[in-house]
């Protein structure tokens, strides 16, 4: 048996990693500022995110939920005291489109409704419900394709407020940033207006916040630069560092009942010892506002002399979520970075490198980036 080929791979096999540095089986040493899409949120093989994880699975590694887990209530604890909604509630699942999944099932049970309103070139996941409200017709399979799904331009209050108004909608999906589109981010103008309209007309504001959570953009959740509060939040890229998890934050307001929601991996001892140390890391090493500071380094680097650097167009996004539009003679850029310089970057396209580093990433290490940059763009 093989493995089904839906991937393109670099002939690249990292097999050891540190911080932001992997090395190859064949020893090569390379720079990691994507993070394996932006889940390595507090650095490969951190101390602490081992011990806790080891001393776990000398313990129980795993047990179902007909059953008491009290790390699972420690975490909603934790996380709703880290991300300022302590008075909602917390699913875990495995993963970001999961997660949405059962965002959107609750929002639809919540109401009673069964449409749900997503945004023009959004990325939700590629489970049946998730891909169905992802713009990408090239992963959604006629089995995926669903009536009670609109698309809308980002930004388009007007179209918001059309659809909205006719009180069908059992919610509204959006990312915070949108991620794989290229970092393309919602106004806070808009964002107060889409929160005032779901409140008026009865939907439920879901915010994906899946690849820009996680103090990722300088905050805990990118919506919270705007001040708004979401009714429902998803999560789940950087929030265990890699092990497999997602979570599903709920309004008081929407009331659980048997059955609604379920699970058999999710919230397990393993998945949640691994967010737990990825919370304590957050807050000991202050990363929150270190992807802040390094935001802001980035951005000046990109911009001297107060101009876009000159092989971008546009620099987009906030914290340690960055999108760099390549100019058309660059070309290839993304590739040389790897070969050429040991940079593991990431792309949305032909013409954008996504930088989505570790959240511990230090000024020498974006230094070099720079140097390299510099040095293949000269």
């Amino acid at each position: 048996m093989d493995l089904f080929k839906v991937y393109k791979l670099w002939d690249i096999e990292p097999v050891r990693g540190l911080d932001t540095t992997l090395w190859d089986k064949d020893g090569n040493e390379y720079t990691d500022l994507y993070g394996g899409h932006a889940v390595i949120s507090i650095g490969h093989s951190h101390p602490h995110y081992i011990k806790m994880l080891s001393e776990q699975l000398a313990k129980l590694g795993f047990y179902s939920n007909a059953v008491q887990n009290s790390l699972q209530k420690e975490l909603a604890r934790r996380l709703g005291k880290s991300c300022g909604y302590e008075d909602y509630s917390l699913f875990l699942c495995n993963s970001g489109a999961e997660a949405n999944e059962n965002a959107m099932k609750a929002a639809s049970f919540h109401t009673g409704r069964a449409k749900m309103l997503a945004f023009s070139r959004a990325f939700h996941g590629r489970t049946s419900g998730a891909v169905a409200v992802t713009d990408n017709p090239k992963i959604r399979s006629p089995f995926n394709t669903c009536e009670n799904v609109t698309y809308i331009p980002l930004n388009d209050i007007e179209a918001a407020e059309k659809e909205l108004s006719s009180r069908l909608y059992a919610g509204v999906i959006i990312e915070g940033i949108q991620g794989i589109a290229g970092i393309y981010e919602p106004t806070d103008g808009f964002l107060h207006e889409l929160r005032r309209l779901c409140t008026k007309y009865g939907s439920i504001l879901i915010l994906d916040e899946i690849q820009s959570g996680y103090g990722r953009t300088g905050k805990f959740f990118a919506h919270q630069h705007s001040g708004i509060r979401a009714d429902i939040i998803t999560t789940a890229k950087g929030m265990a560092n890699g092990f497999p998890i997602g979570g599903v934050i709920i309004s008081p307001e929407i009331r659980p009942e048997y059955g609604m929601l379920g699970t058999t991996f999710g919230g397990n001892h393993l998945a949640c010892t691994a967010a737990l140390a990825v919370l304590d890391v957050l807050e000991n090493e202050h990363l929150i506002e270190n992807a802040a500071k390094m935001g802001e380094y980035f951005r000046a680097a990109f911009h001297p002399d107060g101009k876009p650097d000159h092989a971008i167009s546009e620099y987009r996004g906030k914290g340690l979520m960055i999108g760099l539009q390549i100019r058309q003679e660059y070309a290839g850029l993304r590739d040389r970075l790897l070969f050429e310089e040991h940079f593991f970057t990431g792309a949305a396209g032909a013409d954008v490198i996504r930088l989505l580093p570790s959240l511990t990433i230090s000024v020498a290490t974006a230094s070099r980036f720079m140097d390299s940059w510099h040095r293949l763009t000269r």
